[in-house]
């Protein structure tokens, strides 16, 4: 571990802290530009992956590193290691992404250049928060970062204007709302035992006790609120109805994600072995993973099943929980990267698929799975990008989805803990499901032939990109995998 005190600045916090902050300046440098030149601001974002590359050297070479930065009387504590820069990689990587595809959905829908201009403030403002939720160390900034996120993504959800998006966004937020009131009171707890905030310090001093376990529980409640983890998803689905694409594309792969990642840090630093709650944890998840592939499988809309299935793939992930508490070492590691890696995978295939069913809905004009019966001829590209999204989503080889589940399969077999392993079976089957229930509906050879609406070419191969960078980190898995470990467990 590298220790880096930031008075003077070193290389990798002035390296880590441009790229935190520069998505934020470019989002209000494109707010003032017209449409024409956004391809211009885009392409100025391209050093940052670069820069994150570097500093994902430097941890290869030297270890994490970590250090304090002073703002006012306030000592703000970050973290760099393999896994916070895999994620920050990620992170900047689809928000590119999305950035792109967001030009040409805003030709293809004739939005307005005003309406859509306060798109990219907000999405310069979401990049720097789930930056800084991958690399902060202490309660303060985490919780700092988690409102900016909720409130640019709140504020992307309203930018259609429409009565259905306010009253989704509205709902959003108050459910966001609760989420932090549940958070202040757990860190308030935490703050009045050990009189510390950053989590090294926490993990030093915090003692198993009662009021350890009601600040856990308030803390976890909150995070799994904004995770829309079950049984407190009820708001996830409908908020995607009426959002962007490339709104919901960016919600379900990273959004939802951030709340998932704090809490296995504060886990881990402060309960690891806290059995039951972990069971728990993981009854959860299992739940999260039979609903949601059920519910996607039983929805009548394109978008209603990705997003459905957002919320059962997110069941996976609290499956880690269970595995990692009280188990080997050998079953803990297997774990730790089988949820990093899902977690990876999902996002790029997530952001893939909403994007393919995006384009599906947008040519077509039509929503309802029955009213695309027949696209099979007419849209065969967008099609075949949802099925390559898919096969990460079910699991199959060469995608990081099956590294993923073959790696937890190995864990829960290890400790011999069956009930995942049921899970990871039935849960595998409804995707199946629900995923050939859209190709049933969409190759009806005997359907009319829809009025289809041109749709600029980049659009297209964005989302093709992105979901064969999926199945590529699944062929590439070692490259995430060692990341990962680097990172280790706190």
């Amino acid at each position: 571990m590298s220790v880096l005190s930031d008075v003077p600045l070193s290389a990798e916090a002035a390296v880590l802290w441009l790229a935190l902050l520069a998505p934020s300046l470019l989002g209000l440098l494109a707010w003032r530009f017209p449409p024409q030149r956004m391809l211009s601001v885009l392409l100025a974002s391209t050093p940052l992956p670069l820069a994150t590359f570097w500093l994902l050297h430097r941890v290869a070479e030297g270890g994490e590193f970590e250090g304090v930065w002073s703002l006012g009387e306030s000592l703000l504590h970050w973290r760099l290691n393999g896994l916070a820069g895999l994620l920050l990689l990620l992170t900047q990587l689809l928000l590119l992404a999305s950035a792109t595809y967001a030009v040409g959905h805003r030709r293809a829908l004739a939005v307005a250049e005003r309406t859509f201009a306060g798109f990219w403030p907000l999405l310069g403002g979401l990049a720097t928060a789930l930056g800084v939720i991958w690399v902060a160390a202490d309660l303060l900034t985490l919780y700092a970062a988690l409102e900016l996120m909720g409130l640019c993504a709140v504020g992307m959800m309203l930018l259609p204007g429409k009565q259905e998006a306010l009253v989704a966004g509205m709902r959003y937020l108050l459910y966001a709302l609760v989420g932090s009131l549940a958070w202040l009171l757990g860190v308030a707890l935490l703050l009045g035992v050990s009189g510390r905030l950053d989590l090294s310090g926490l993990a030093a001093t915090t003692q198993p006790g009662p009021v350890t376990s009601i600040a856990m529980a308030l803390l976890a409640a909150g995070l799994l609120l904004k995770a829309a983890i079950f049984p407190l998803h009820g708001w996830l689905a409908p908020v995607h109805a009426s959002a962007w694409t490339p709104v919901s594309a960016l919600h379900g792969a990273l959004v939802v994600k951030a709340s998932f990642f704090i809490l296995m840090q504060l886990w881990q630093r402060l309960v690891p072995e806290a059995v039951a709650a972990a069971w728990l944890f993981g009854l959860l998840g299992s739940m999260a993973v039979l609903w949601g592939g059920l519910q996607a499988w039983r929805a009548n809309t394109l978008k209603q099943v990705v997003a459905w299935s957002t919320v059962g793939q997110l069941g996976y992930l609290m499956l880690a929980f269970p595995l990692l508490a009280a188990t080997s070492a050998a079953v803990a590691t297997l774990a730790w990267q089988a949820t990093w890696l899902q977690l990876a995978a999902h996002a790029l295939a997530k952001a893939a698929m909403f994007m393919a069913a995006g384009n599906l809905v947008l040519a077509a004009g039509e929503s309802r799975l029955a009213g695309l019966a027949g696209t099979s001829r007419q849209l065969p590209f967008p099609l075949m990008t949802f099925g390559i999204a898919a096969v990460t989503l079910m699991g199959l080889p060469p995608s990081a989805g099956f590294t993923a589940k073959w790696l937890l399969l190995q864990a829960a077999i290890l400790s011999g803990q069956w009930l995942w392993v049921a899970v990871l079976v039935a849960g595998t089957l409804l995707t199946v499901a629900y995923v050939f229930r859209v190709y049933r509906c969409a190759f009806v050879e005997d359907a009319t032939r829809h009025e289809l609406r041109p749709l600029p070419v980049g659009m297209n191969f964005i989302a093709l990109l992105l979901a064969l960078g999926a199945l590529g980190l699944g062929l590439g898995a070692e490259w995430p995998l060692a990341l990962i470990r680097a990172g280790g467990m706190p």
